[in-house]
């Protein structure tokens, strides 16, 4: 497999799971911020059409694209893994809920706080809405060392990623305290290490 990146994108919660897998990879970075070329050269829209990373080039030539769904093909690929429950239980429907409201909720309303040209009031709009719900993910850390329990999942891969934007946009999250102590656990993981250290965000 290869997974195609832009160093602290979301692709990134795909790069930690494919490490959490130990399964073999090869990673090819997209400069999405100067043409869309990939590090070989090659047209990324050629790769995906949608523009944007992750995308997740199969042994067999074909491509997957958007993060919740390429989560999930990587932690099926390896089961013991417990990166998510198995396909048709009440638990990998909860893990499926996780996965939207994290992309549909949280990683969207990032959109105008990395855009310069967004105005101050959709800014505004977008850190009101990224409020309300980190502060439901804090409740529903309560108890709890990860998302849906004890066990690291792709959607904790996926959350560690977006936490990670809040430096970036100057969010500020510490009066959440259960997301702060998460947000140590997922950054201890010698996945996770490993992940920043391969795109560069370590010094």
């Amino acid at each position: 497999m290869k997974l195609y990146y832009f160093p602290g994108a979301c692709s990134m919660a795909a790069h930690i799971a494919l490490r959490e897998t130990g399964l073999n990879f090869d990673l090819e970075k997209v400069d999405l911020m100067g043409g869309g070329k990939t590090d070989t050269g090659a047209d990324f829209s050629s790769i995906n059409p949608k523009g944007y990373v992750p995308a997740l080039k199969l042994d067999n030539g074909q491509v997957l694209t958007e993060v919740g769904v390429v989560l999930q093909y990587i932690a099926d690929q390896k089961p013991a893994s417990g990166l998510a429950p198995a396909a048709g239980t009440l638990e990998r429907y909860r893990l499926m809920e996780m996965l939207n409201f994290i992309s549909t909720e949280l990683h969207k309303n990032f959109t105008p706080l990395f855009n310069p040209a967004a105005s101050a009031e959709a800014k505004e709009n977008a850190s009101a809405n990224i409020t309300k719900r980190m502060a439901y993910l804090n409740e529903q850390l309560a108890g709890k060392q990860y998302l849906l329990g004890d066990t690291f999942t792709v959607a904790d891969a996926y959350f560690g990623t977006v936490l990670g934007w809040c430096q970036f946009v100057k969010f500020d999250t510490s009066a959440w305290q259960n997301i702060g102590a998460y947000a140590g656990r997922v950054m201890s993981r010698p996945t996770v290490q490993a992940t920043m250290q391969a795109e560069g965000l370590t010094g």
